[in-house]
């Protein structure tokens, strides 16, 4: 597999505002999700608590999906969940916020981003470091494994251009669903009722940062292939989560302040050294330092 993702980030943003076709490919998951995240990240149990032992856990948000009544789920707020033996699914992924990005060689607008993109560079500010996710290292392997078509193709229709250079997959570390992943990558929530009014939340893009450390905190206390979890991580986790106060969280929360409506063009916007790295980000080493390497 090889890529050109110079200029490109296609698959670290939400660029449907920008799109001729319609792009809803990427809603992986056993239903229709409650929130209209594209591209979310799925992380693994020990990605979730490795980011919050670091002092990141602001940075990650549940995904929890709808299902029709023909489907084995659980009603909270009204809404008819995915669940496991009676428990709301949910994956745990990083949030995106509206940044100023010019991908694919258009002008630069507002647009819903990876927390860890630098808007400037399109690199990822984590690439190649413990924290990069395997979900992220090895897409669009998947895709590939299984025919789907890639983000990379997506833009190569919509924008012209090579990004994915050779298809030849690199293999697949695991499915993202089935018995295998339970507590490893798909988490269940032990009390629904915990959940009244969080998931009315999320459906309106209004979750909480203690709604989010709730669902992290159970997370990160799964057990790897049961429905188990560890109170005592779990709580130490939410209370991790509560009281991180990253560059990412508070970057999220300076771009949300700056930003105009989503697609709308960038006049003037700060930069990423100003929100991001004044704030303690790593910088991203451009790509001609790549080139050159």
């Amino acid at each position: 597999m090889e890529l050109n993702c110079e200029g490109c980030a296609g698959c670290c943003l939400d660029w449907r505002s920008i799109a001729e076709a319609p792009l809803d490919h990427e809603h992986r998951g056993p239903g229709e999700p409650l929130d209209d995240v594209y591209n979310f990240v799925p992380l693994t149990r020990d990605e979730v608590a490795q980011f919050v032992e670091r002092g990141l856990g602001d940075v990650l948000r549940p995904r929890l999906w709808r299902v029709d009544e023909d489907t084995l789920g659980v009603v909270v707020d009204g809404v008819r969940l995915a669940a496991i033996d009676g428990r709301p699914a949910f994956f745990v992924g990083l949030r995106k916020t509206p940044k100023p990005v010019a991908p694919f060689g258009t002008e630069e607008r507002w647009l819903d981003t990876c927390a860890f993109l630098d808007p400037e560079t399109l690199q990822c500010r984590i690439h190649g470091g413990d924290l990069y996710p395997d979900e992220c290292a090895t897409y669009p392997s998947r895709n590939l494994d299984l025919d789907v078509e890639t983000e990379c193709e997506r833009v190569e229709r919509e924008f012209g251009g090579d990004r994915l250079l050779n298809d030849e997959p690199e293999g697949d570390n695991g499915p993202l669903l089935g018995p295998q992943a339970i507590g490893a990558k798909v988490f269940a929530y032990p009390q629904p009722e915990e959940l009244s009014g969080i998931v009315a939340r999320l459906s309106n893009d209004g979750l909480t940062a203690t709604d989010r450390a709730a669902f992290v905190g159970v997370a990160a206390g799964s057990r790897p292939g049961s429905l188990a979890v560890d109170e005592d991580r779990a709580a130490a986790a939410t209370a991790d989560v509560l009281d991180a106060d990253s560059w990412v969280g508070r970057a999220i929360e300076a771009w949300a302040d700056a930003a105009s409506e989503v697609g709308a063009r960038a006049s003037d916007p700060p930069s990423g050294d100003d929100v991001e790295v004044a704030r303690g980000a790593p910088e991203t080493p451009g790509w001609d330092a790549l080139d050159e390497s």
